[in-house]
C-alpha cells in the first residue's frame, strides 16, 4: 500500500524548507559583507568554480537572469580581478568567463565560512541524525532534479 502524505505535512515541510532557505541566504549574505562581492556575484563565481569556464548565455541560464544582467555582473567582476573573458580554443567567436585565482580564493573562503556556520548548527545533532538528514536531503535533491 503506497504511503500518501497528508496536506498538512506537505504544507509544514514546504514552510520549513522556505524558512531554512531564508536563514541560509541571510547568513550567507552576512558572510559576504566581509568580501568585495555581491550575492549575485557569489552565485556566478560558485557556478564558475563548479562548472569551469562558461559563456554569458550559459551563466545566464544557470542563474535565471537576462544576458544583459550577466554581462554587467561579469564586467564588474572582471574590473575587480575575479574573472577574465577568454576566447574559446575551438571557436574564436565564443567568449568564455574564466574564474581567476582571486575569485577562486574568495569563493572558497566564503564557502568554508558557510560550512563552518552549518557545522556549528549540526553540533546539536547526533551522528545518526546527521547521516539520516544527509540521506534524506540527497534523495529529495535527486527526486527534484527529475522534475
Amino acid at each position: 500500500m503506497p504511503f500518501h502524505l497528508n496536506e498538512k505535512t506537505v504544507v509544514e515541510l514546504e514552510k520549513l524548507f522556505r524558512y531554512i532557505a531564508e536563514i541560509l541566504k541571510q547568513r550567507g549574505r552576512e558572510i559576504l559583507t566581509q568580501y568585495p562581492i555581491t550575492p549575485p556575484q557569489f552565485v556566478a563565481l560558485q557556478w564558475l568554480l563548479e562548472e569551469g569556464d562558461l559563456t554569458i548565455g550559459e551563466l545566464s541560464n544557470k542563474m535565471y537572469l537576462a544576458c544583459s544582467t550577466i554581462t554587467d555582473l561579469v564586467d564588474r567582476m572582471e574590473k575587480n580581478g575575479l574573472v577574465a573573458r577568454i576566447k574559446d580554443q575551438h571557436d574564436r567567436r565564443v567568449v568564455r568567463i574564466h574564474l581567476l585565482e582571486e575569485g577562486e580564493r574568495i569563493i572558497e573562503e566564503v564557502i568554508k565560512k558557510r560550512q563552518y556556520d552549518l557545522a556549528q548548527v549540526l553540533r546539536s545533532f547526533s551522528n545518526e541524525e546527521i547521516v539520516f538528514l544527509e540521506k534524506c536531503l540527497r534523495k529529495l535533491h535527486q527526486e527534484m532534479k527529475k522534475e
